[in-house]
């Protein structure tokens, strides 16, 4: 148990490097077969080593007709078989062509495949040439995709349709992948009520538990809803005491040094706090510590902040403690299509789209204001102390980058 937490504001970069420091410590390793069809979202456990040449044998890259160079001499040639894709071809007679079609293997003799639009047949049925030829033209060679003992994806992957499919050409039916991460999530305080009930005086609805838990299915986790914390002391430590079996405890609210700020005094008395306020806006009092051994990220309350820093930080922390290697989101440079003349000490994310090559900010960056995300493609990276001008280039990172 320690009850120290850094002083001042922790800078965004050291912030992450920590957090990634804190991730390989408590790596989830656990392991499970599925099949492909249930692959989707999971993170490859091992690296994935081809067993097989990609393709098996040269096959034809057109439907065209198949020969020896060296037989052509500028006469037609008389067709001697015709190759399908799945059939076994013969060796190629000397002197012949073979009618050959797309993906088709080669017959053994020919070392050129000329497409059909530059062939034309006879009345004789011999065909002609239009074109010269080449050795190798229009053939895929054995093992272009891949040769036996290529490895083909790294562990740590995470598998989408296109490695799905990748894993398929390999003849995979199933694959070892790590298991789900077990998030339990968790709001805390006392003006809060689930969507759907009546409002009281001085409450709002609890939207930051639905953003997070729905995001958490999209990343593939096991989610363990814990519902609203009342804003007791011993409540808060007999909840989070019951989630002792989950992999994280994700929280938003209540982790600052208030009076009413509960589960922040019950990670200084029964645990400990690693992280605590970073020099991001939205999103300050985000904290990272452990609750009787199991790792906490306490997210702030305001639904813009929960957002951000879910995105940039709790994200990245999560996917790397399930062995994702490339935790980081596609970011590009756009020009800002805005001005921007409030320079802050935090690194400001801004709601944002792109809008005909340049970048808008939503009108109101509240941290309150959840309409400005659902308004916006993306964040805007403001760096610390600048303004923005009409044309500067800024960071962009895609919320598609971030949601899945």
């Amino acid at each position: 148990m320690s009850n120290s937490e850094p002083r001042g504001l922790i800078p965004v970069e050291q912030a992450m490097e920590r957090l990634m420091a804190l991730a390989a410590e408590a790596p989830i390793t656990e392991r499970e077969t599925v099949t492909l069809a249930d692959a989707q979202g999971r993170i490859l456990a091992d690296h994935l080593i081809s067993t097989l040449d990609l393709p098996p044998w040269p096959n034809s890259a057109m439907d065209g007709y198949a020969l020896r160079v060296a037989d052509w001499t500028g006469e037609p040639l008389p067709v001697s078989q015709r190759i399908f894709a799945g059939q076994a071809p013969l060796p190629l007679q000397p002197g012949t062509c073979a009618r050959i079609f797309t993906g088709a293997p080669v017959p053994e003799g020919a070392d050129c495949v000329e497409m059909q639009e530059n062939a034309v047949v006879q009345p004789d049925e011999r065909v002609r040439f239009l074109e010269p030829l080449s050795i190798d033209l229009n053939i895929r060679p054995k093992g272009q995709e891949t040769t036996v003992g290529d490895k083909v994806l790294d562990a740590g992957t995470v598998m989408t349709p296109i490695e799905l499919g990748l894993a398929a050409t390999l003849g995979l039916g199933q694959l070892q992948v790590i298991r789900r991460a077990r998030v339990a999530v968790l709001s805390t305080g006392d003006e809060l009520i689930e969507p759907g009930q009546p409002l009281g005086p001085g409450q709002i609805y609890n939207s930051n538990r639905v953003l997070l838990c729905s995001w958490l299915k999209r990343l593939g986790c096991e989610v363990v809803d814990a519902g609203i914390l009342a804003d007791d002391l011993e409540k808060t430590r007999a909840a989070l005491g019951a989630l002792g079996d989950v992999d994280l405890i994700l929280s938003t609210g209540g982790v600052s040094v208030g009076e009413a700020d509960f589960l922040g005094h019950a990670l200084r008395e029964e645990g400990e706090i690693s992280l605590w306020k970073l020099a991001i806006k939205p999103g300050k009092p985000l904290t990272f510590g452990h609750f009787r051994g199991v790792p906490v990220i306490g997210l702030p309350g305001n639904p813009a902040s929960t957002l951000v820093t879910f995105a940039l930080l709790a994200r990245p922390y999560l996917l790397r403690r399930l062995g994702v290697t490339e935790v980081k989101p596609l970011q590009f440079k756009v020009p800002a299509g805005f001005v921007w003349t409030k320079p802050g000490n935090r690194r400001e994310y801004l709601r944002g789209r792109l809008e005909q090559g340049r970048l808008i900010a939503y009108r109101n960056q509240s941290s309150g204001v959840l309409r400005s995300a659902a308004w916006a493609d993306g964040l805007i990276e403001v760096m610390e102390g600048t303004t923005v001008a009409e044309g500067d280039l800024l960071n962009f990172i895609p919320l598609s980058e971030v949601m899945g």
